[in-house]
């Protein structure tokens, strides 16, 4: 049984993360989803764990990454650089854990790429106001930096066609309601549900011979 990969996108100030914390704290109490954990030349911060907010490794270490072919995507972000580990993620796909990429459209579109089978989801403030208003109540960036953002969240907002889904957040519990429909519906599918009830399927159909006779 293979889990399914889900690709997650938004504007900052959207709500991804705490839509995504949300799901993590009310439906993997059975480990069934991994949240895929970057790699990074950055400095470790207060506060941060190796392996769970980052895989922090040095700059020569990331690069002899890159030669390996290790990452699905990589950037290089203010002199420092940020990957999602190809391994990692099959690793837990082959467990049978739906995997989460937090990648913004850029990322999404080079995934979807190595990845044809991974869906796509796009979080979306309800009006750039509300998403103005909520990067203003954060308390973390200048006046410049939030015009510099919200110019930023339009041009991230024109890449929503390039998504399976959309949720509009508007109501926190409607929109974390619908991420969760979004990730069960997949788990009902046929090939998903055979792989992990094959005992009650073959119980099920125990000394029954299947003849095209018996559907006429």
């Amino acid at each position: 049984m293979k889990g399914t990969l889900f690709i997650i996108s938004s504007p900052s100030g959207a709500g991804k993360t705490s839509l995504l914390t949300e799901l993590f704290k009310k439906h993997n109490n059975d480990n069934s989803m991994y949240l895929s954990i970057s790699h990074t030349t950055r400095q470790i911060r207060p506060g941060e764990t190796n392996g769970v907010s980052y895989h922090f490794v040095s700059e020569d270490e990331f690069k002899r990454l890159i030669a390996r072919d290790a990452f699905y995507e990589w950037a290089h972000v203010f002199d420092k650089y940020y990957g999602t580990s190809k391994e990692l993620v099959q690793q837990a796909l082959s467990k049978g854990q739906d995997v989460f990429l937090d990648i913004d459209w850029q990322g999404a579109r080079q995934m979807r790429k190595l990845e044809p089978s991974a869906k796509s989801i796009f979080i979306l403030p309800p009006s750039l106001k509300e998403l103005e208003n909520r990067l203003i109540a954060r308390g973390q960036d200048s006046s410049d930096v939030i015009k510099s953002r919200m110019q930023k969240a339009q041009r991230e907002i024109s890449h929503y066609n390039e998504y399976d889904f959309i949720i509009i957040n508007d109501k926190f519990e409607t929109s974390s309601e619908a991420l969760w429909s979004i990730v069960n519906a997949y788990r009902q599918k046929r090939a998903y549900q055979a792989s992990k009830n094959e005992v009650v399927l073959a119980n099920l159909l125990e000394g029954y011979s299947y003849s095209e006779k018996d559907d006429n």
